[in-house]
């Protein structure tokens, strides 16, 4: 009996030995659970959570929304990016979009748009397609953009090594991509006179029909879409190129830009 009473008192001291830990490291769990909040409560308040507003997107002209592109795209080159609240930014993204600038990319994996000019939500429309070149439902969008959202700025997005370019250098025939293809061939035709080898092996030939390709786009912009030349040529948006190195991530914008 005696020893039933002391196994029992030895259990009874192990499980009160037991709860008195487990409530100090509980505690200690609390106090640093705490800290946490407070680190943390102190990162949140660092973090971007406003977006643009209708005031602020009115305020904007088309050289303010070019140097704000170039000066986000010094971030993303320097790995220094705004550190974002997405879900505050959501919440006041809810009731409206007042994004400064329309970009045109291709749809290449390797090229991350609004990350590239450290960018977020409501900051951009973002059109992509291969070759970032443009039809009527492009074309529409980018007129839904500036004539009706106020975009300041339509920028055509071109990127060394494209893909759609090589394809079409090579004459790539398959399903719909033929057709897509053919809005790129008037960009070869404007490096005819490049020296050296015509073949999407010759890297330099690459490039050439690339920015060509920008041009092309902009002038295709501009033919197709009164509405948006009418923008531009009273100075309401400007419709420029520019092209992203895979290299470096850096962007350089074209004409002059």
């Amino acid at each position: 009996m005696k020893k039933i009473v002391v196994a029992f008192s030895l259990a009874m001291a192990i499980m009160v030995f037991v709860w008195s830990c487990r409530g100090s490291n509980h505690s200690g769990a609390s106090g640093a659970s705490k800290g946490d909040t407070s680190t943390v409560s102190s990162t949140h308040a660092s973090l971007r959570e406003n977006v643009l507003t209708s005031g602020e997107q009115k305020a904007l002209t088309p050289d303010l929304v070019i140097q704000n592109l170039k000066e986000g795209n010094q971030h993303y080159v320097n790995s220094k990016l705004t550190a974002n609240d997405y879900i505050g930014m959501l919440h006041h993204a809810s009731g409206g979009q007042y994004p400064e600038a329309f970009v045109l990319a291709c749809i290449d994996s390797r090229v991350p748009v609004e990350e590239v000019f450290d960018k977020a939500i409501g900051d951009l429309f973002v059109g992509r397609v291969a070759g970032n070149i443009v039809d009527e439902d492009i074309l529409g969008s980018m007129e839904y953009g500036c004539k009706v959202s106020g975009a300041r700025l339509i920028v055509v997005l071109g990127h060394q090594s494209c893909g759609a370019i090589k394809a079409a250098i090579e004459d790539e025939k398959l399903g719909n991509i033929t057709a897509m293809l053919a809005k790129i061939k008037p960009s070869m035709a404007m490096s005819k006179d490049f020296p050296g080898e015509h073949t999407a092996e010759n890297h330099a030939f690459v490039e050439d029909v690339v920015r060509n390709n920008i041009k092309n786009t902009i002038q295709s912009i501009r033919l197709q879409s009164p509405v948006l030349k009418d923008m531009a040529d009273k100075g309401e948006i400007k419709i420029v190129g520019a092209y992203y190195s895979l290299d470096t991530g850096a962007v350089t914008f074209l004409n002059g830009n």
